[in-house]
C-alpha cells in the first residue's frame, strides 16, 4: 500500500510522500531495527500499537534485556507474561490490570511518578529511548499524521527517541493540538486499517447497590462545582455520575488529563463551552482519551478539542491559571489525618500516581478551586471502611494530608483546609459507612483525643 491509497483531499508536496512509501513495510521487517538491551517507549491506553506490540514479541527468542516503557495500556501484554522475563522488562508508569500481576511478582517493575513528569524524563534524557513504537492517523496534505487519541503520553518521547516506528492506521481520528509528528521524523511505516481498543465507560461488575452509591457520590461532588467552573474529571463511575448532574449548569470548561464518552453530550447542549476558562477559552484541553468509537469519530478533526503533551497539560502551575478550577480524584483509601493512598493496596502495588497530585495542587492554587477526592465509604462488600484509622502497612500516600481540602463519600462532604486533626477525624467520622463509625471514633478518642 502507498499514499496514493490514503485519502487526501488537496494537492500533496511530492517530496514527502516519496519519502512517506519508501517507509512502508510491514511490522516484522519495522521491528527487527530492535535489539537487545534496548529501551522503548510505547503509545499507551486505547491507543497501544498492537500490530507493532506483537510482531515485537513474536522476535523473543532473538532478544534479550529490552526494557519497556508505558503508561497502562488497554488490551492484552504479551511481553509481561510467565517465560519473558529475559526477553522483555516491562517498566510501568501506571499499572494497568493486565500489568499488576507481573509488577507484584516481579516479572515487571514500577515507577512511581508523576504523570506530569513522565514525558519530562524523557524530554531531559533521564531515560533514553532507543525506539519508539506509535500509533498515527494518516498523513494529511502536508505530511503532518496526529498522535490521535493519545498525545500526551508519547509525543515528546517520541520526539526525543532515536528510531521512530509508526503504525499508521486510517481509523485512527485526527486529534487537534499540539498532537503531530512529520512523516520526514518517522523511520519505519506499517500500515493497517483496524477497529482501535475501546474502553466502555459501564462497569460490568458493578451491582445496582454500587451503582446507587456512585451516584450519590456524584450528586455530592456535583453540589461543589459552580457554573463557570473548568473541570478535571477520569473515566469510571465516579467521574460518570458527576457528569450525570452536570446537565444544570452553565459555561463550564475542561482542562483534564483526559476524558471519555461522558462528555460529549455537555458539549452538545452548550453546558460545556469553556467561555469563562482564564486558560484556553472555548477549548476541552487534555492529553488523551479513554473510550469508544463513538467519542473517537467525535474528537477527529474538531477544534473544540486541544490535545498537548503531558507535562503541559498537567504542569500544577497552568493548571492552576484557570479559574475555579476543581479537581475530582478518587482513593483506595484515607485515614482520619487526610492521607490519601491511590496507587496501592499495602505493599502491593495497584495503579499509580497518575495525575492526581497534579491536579488537586493546581486547583488549590487556582483562584476559586476545588480539589475533590471522591470515594464509597465503604468496599462492595461492606467488610472494610475506606476511611481507616491508619493507612495499611506499606500502603503509598500519593496525596499528603497537607494537599487535601475536600473529600466526598454517599454520606456527604468533609471539607479538611486549614482543620485541625482533631477536627479532621470528626469530620471524616461523620461521611465513613455507619457500620465503621464506632470503631473510627474509638481510636480517634484514644489517638487524637477528639
Amino acid at each position: 500500500m502507498t499514499i496514493e491509497k490514503i485519502k487526501i483531499d488537496k494537492p500533496v508536496n511530492a517530496a514527502w510522500v516519496k519519502k512517506y512509501n519508501s517507509k512502508v513495510t510491514t511490522a516484522e521487517e519495522a521491528v527487527k531495527y530492535v535489539k537487545s538491551g534496548d529501551k522503548i517507549i510505547i503509545q499507551p491506553g486505547c491507543a497501544a500499537p498492537l500490530e507493532l506490540i506483537n510482531a515485537l514479541v513474536e522476535r523473543k527468542d532473538e532478544l534479550y534485556d529490552v526494557e519497556i516503557y508505558h503508561i497502562l495500556v488497554v488490551g492484552d501484554l504479551p511481553y509481561t507474561k510467565p517465560g519473558m522475563e529475559k526477553h522483555f522488562k516491562h517498566k510501568a508508569f501506571f499499572i494497568g490490570a493486565n500489568a499488576r500481576h507481573a509488577i507484584n511478582e516481579g516479572r515487571a517493575e514500577f515507577i512511581p511518578i508523576f504523570l506530569s513528569e513522565v514525558t519530562l524524563l524523557f524530554k531531559r534524557g533521564v531515560i533514553q529511548a532507543d525506539v519508539a513504537l506509535i500509533h498515527v492517523s494518516p498523513p494529511d496534505e502536508h505530511g503532518f499524521c496526529s498522535f490521535g487519541i493519545d498525545v500526551g503520553n508519547i509525543k515528546t518521547p517520541a520526539e526525543k527517541a532515536k528510531c521512530v516506528i509508526a503504525q499508521v492506521n486510517k481509523q485512527m481520528p485526527r486529534g487537534l493540538g499540539n498532537s503531530f509528528i512529520h512523516v520526514n521524523k518517522i523511520d519505519y511505516i506499517v500500515e493497517v486499517d483496524q477497529p482501535l481498543q475501546e474502553l466502555p465507560q459501564v462497569d460490568p461488575d458493578a451491582t445496582p447497590e454500587m451503582l446507587d452509591i456512585f451516584d450519590k457520590i456524584g450528586k455530592n461532588v456535583a453540589s461543589l462545582i459552580e457554573d463557570g467552573s473548568t473541570l478535571q474529571m477520569g473515566i469510571g463511575a465516579i467521574p460518570d455520575a458527576v457528569l450525570r448532574y452536570m446537565h444544570d449548569k452553565n459555561d463550564l470548561g475542561v482542562h483534564t488529563e483526559m476524558f471519555s464518552d461522558g462528555l460529549i453530550d455537555l458539549i452538545e447542549e452548550g453546558v460545556v463551552n469553556g467561555e469563562k476558562k482564564t486558560l484556553h477559552p472555548g477549548k476541552v484541553v487534555a492529553g488523551f482519551v479513554l473510550g469508544t468509537k463513538k467519542l473517537y469519530d467525535y474528537i477527529d478533526n474538531n477544534p473544540v478539542f486541544e490535545f498537548h503533551p503531558q507535562e503541559y497539560v498537567n504542569d500544577p502551575f497552568l493548571i492552576a491559571q484557570n479559574n475555579k478550577m476543581v479537581a475530582i480524584n478518587s482513593a483506595i483509601e484515607i485515614d482520619l489525618t487526610g492521607q490519601v493512598c491511590a496507587d496501592s493496596i499495602g505493599t502491593k502495588f495497584f495503579s499509580g500516581i497518575g495525575g492526581q497530585v497534579d491536579f488537586i495542587r493546581g486547583a488549590s492554587r487556582s483562584e476559586g478551586g476545588k480539589p475533590i477526592i471522591a470515594l464509597p465509604s465503604a468496599t462492595k462488600d461492606l467488610k472494610y471502611s475506606k476511611i481507616v484509622p491508619i493507612l495499611k502497612p506499606g500502603a503509598g500516600v500519593v496525596t499528603t494530608r497537607g494537599d487535601v481540602h475536600y473529600v466526598v463519600t454517599e454520606y456527604g462532604i468533609a471539607n479538611l483546609f486549614g482543620k485541625s486533626i482533631q477536627e479532621r477525624a470528626r469530620a471524616l467520622i461523620n461521611i465513613a459507612h455507619p457500620a465503621f463509625r464506632d470503631e473510627l471514633t474509638e481510636f480517634a478518642k484514644k489517638t487524637y483525643h477528639i
